[in-house]
């Protein structure tokens, strides 16, 4: 019988099936092997926490530059003057006083033939399993013109950070009467949908500061997640504000210039007053250092144990890896982050790994008050995560009295998985 998506099991996000990789078979297990866990999101500091927890006696690292997490999920909100960015930012104290050492570095280097990851100061940390959590980097080839450089006048703000902010000052600093162009990649990218919520929050910003200034999206989609609610929302909340250019219509973005600010698409230009661009995504660098990348830029695992197709004794979870149906999102990186652990735990005491059963949640935010949610059951079929029963989406002709509780059950989520993975 399929577990019910309920916000609880989202958040944990391993539903029945999978909760029994941490029963006592799992807590019995003897072998105290070395694990080293590159990255520290949603991901990596769940699956370092999840494996000390499953057991004490493994050798638990894990290596990330930043000394304080910034999270993505509601940074729109920060984007949008709703919040601000010290409600996204998380620290590794938790993690070290359960006994994980926390490396405050970049991994640079990896010898997958060694058993061994280099970290910035060149100190080497050996590992019997390897576990890359790395998110996503910028594809800045496949859209000429955008770099890093270009970043700082044209901001993604799809790493959460000093970019949000950026962006937020740039809308804060904007006429009333301008356009702020959001360009939209191809899928796969992270948390697609999140794209739309900036969209609805920034027309939020805008009709409350700006009423005579507009939103238009560069879609290189004809479609997307959650279509319906969001178009309905648009219209209900933001009238004619919100206009979106889909793929169909010439809405994919092919080049940019800085310089002038200049948005190049196959059927026209755009120089919009505030210039939002998120290019293509990969997997974050360390996966390609390491040679779990494939020619997509993604990393193709087995969906049973996390572990790489190209790479032995390295597992990938988050973003980084080809899920399949499973979206790149925080819930389905904790809730993969879950069951590597399980996984590696198993794989160190001679059993063979279970099948996970995972639950991801996607909650977005389109004015505050008004939220909508789609959540997913996840299993291996083949070489990727399928959908199975048991999902469930916000209904489009719901009363604003289930949209309101949606945004309070957003914020709770946000809390909960929080204080999961850091506190």
């Amino acid at each position: 019988m399929n577990a019910p998506v309920t916000r609880r099991n989202a958040v944990l996000g391993i539903t029945v099936a999978a909760t029994s990789l941490a029963a006592s078979s799992i807590l019995r297990a003897q072998t105290a092997g070395r694990v080293v866990v590159v990255g520290g999101g949603f991901g990596g500091a769940a699956c370092a926490r999840a494996l000390k927890r499953i057991d004490a006696k493994l050798q638990v690292t894990l290596i990330e530059p930043n000394k304080t997490f910034t999270s993505c999920p509601f940074s729109n909100e920060v984007i949008a003057g709703l919040r601000e960015i010290e409600a996204q930012q998380f620290g590794y104290d938790k993690l070290a006083a359960e006994g994980i050492t926390v490396v405050a570095q970049a991994a640079t280097a990896i010898d997958a033939q060694k058993r061994s990851v280099t970290a910035t100061d060149g100190t080497a940390f050996g590992y019997d399993r390897l576990v890359l959590s790395p998110g996503i980097d910028f594809h800045f080839e496949a859209l000429p013109g955008y770099d890093d450089a270009a970043s700082e006048k044209m901001p993604h703000a799809w790493k959460a950070g000093a970019q949000t902010l950026l962006l937020r000052r740039q809308l804060e600093a904007m006429t009333d009467g301008g356009t702020v162009a959001i360009a939209v990649p191809a899928n796969p990218s992270r948390c697609p949908p999140a794209l739309y919520e900036r969209a609805s929050l920034i027309a939020h910003y805008l009709k409350a500061n700006k009423p005579r200034s507009k939103v238009l999206i560069l879609d290189a989609k004809d479609g997307f997640s959650q279509q319906r609610l969001f178009e309905k929302a648009w219209k209900e909340l933001y009238g004619d504000m919100i206009e979106r250019v889909a793929l169909s219509q010439g809405g994919r973005v092919t080049s940019i210039d800085p310089t002038t600010r200049t948005i190049v698409t196959e059927f026209g230009n755009y120089t919009p007053d505030v210039a939002n661009v998120i290019p293509p995504q990969r997997a974050g660098r360390i996966a390609g250092i390491a040679g779990a990348a494939d020619a997509t830029g993604w990393c193709p695992i087995d969906p049973v144990t996390f572990e790489s197709k190209l790479a032995p004794n390295i597992h990938v979870i988050g973003d980084a890896c080809l899920g399949g149906g499973i979206p790149k999102s925080a819930s389905a990186a904790s809730a993969q982050g879950k069951a590597c652990a399980a996984a590696i735990v198993n794989l160190f005491a001679g059993r063979a790994p279970e099948a996970p059963r995972l639950t991801g949640v996607c909650y977005n935010t389109v004015a505050p008050g008004y939220g909508f949610s789609l959540a997913g059951n996840y299993q291996p079929r083949g070489d990727i995560f399928a959908e199975v029963e048991g999902g469930a989406t916000s209904p489009v002709d719901a009363p604003r009295e289930l949209r309101a509780r949606e945004a309070a059950e957003a914020e709770r989520w946000f809390q909960t998985i929080t204080a999961d993975t850091f506190g």
